[in-house]
């Protein structure tokens, strides 16, 4: 197990996968990082699709192209009546909570050994048809895990970071 500032630093969105299936302790400890993700007001509206069967993994190709080969992959919704609301302006915090989450299920990936990709790039409105969401429950990411094919590597954009003095306003 890494330190976490080398697991953060050493992590990239890895775009090819070995076809090899994930057993399910590993899927256990994953659901259980995605379960302990902090959320606005502890009102965990996350909704999480596992898929994994050929079939399952067709119906991710027909809406994203972005699965990269990955046996397995996480649908990260949320469910907009149990999302918080800012009371100042009704802002739900359904997106940021679902982001918390799809960065826990990514972090935890790294950390036992797997590799992920978030992909934002998906068709929402087919996703929720095909995978039978219900009414109510919004998909924010689409993360597809697996090991890393043996040629797999970081984008040559993955280690261009602005420097800190740049982030602060």
């Amino acid at each position: 197990m890494k330190d976490f500032a080398t697991l953060i630093q050493e992590r990239y969105s890895t775009r090819s996968f070995k076809p090899d299936a994930i057993d399910a302790d590993k899927v256990a400890v994953l659901l259980e990082a995605a379960r302990v993700a902090p959320t606005a007001h502890n009102n965990q509206p996350q909704r999480i699709k596992v898929l994994s069967s050929q079939a399952e993994l067709a119906l991710v190709d027909e809406f994203t192209p972005c699965r990269f080969g990955a046996p397995l992959v996480f649908v990260v919704s949320f469910d907009k009546q149990t999302a918080w609301k800012r009371p100042f302006d009704g802002v739900d915090s359904g997106v940021v909570d679902s982001s918390i989450v799809t960065t826990h299920l990514m972090l935890q990936a790294a950390d036992i050994g797997l590799a992920s990709v978030w992909v934002m790039y998906f068709d929402a409105v087919k996703a929720s048809e095909l995978l039978g969401l219900a009414d109510g429950l919004l998909p924010v990411a689409v993360l597809p895990v697996g090991y890393p094919a043996d040629d797999a590597k970081p984008s040559p954009f993955h280690a261009e970071r602005v420097p800190v003095f740049d982030l602060l306003i």
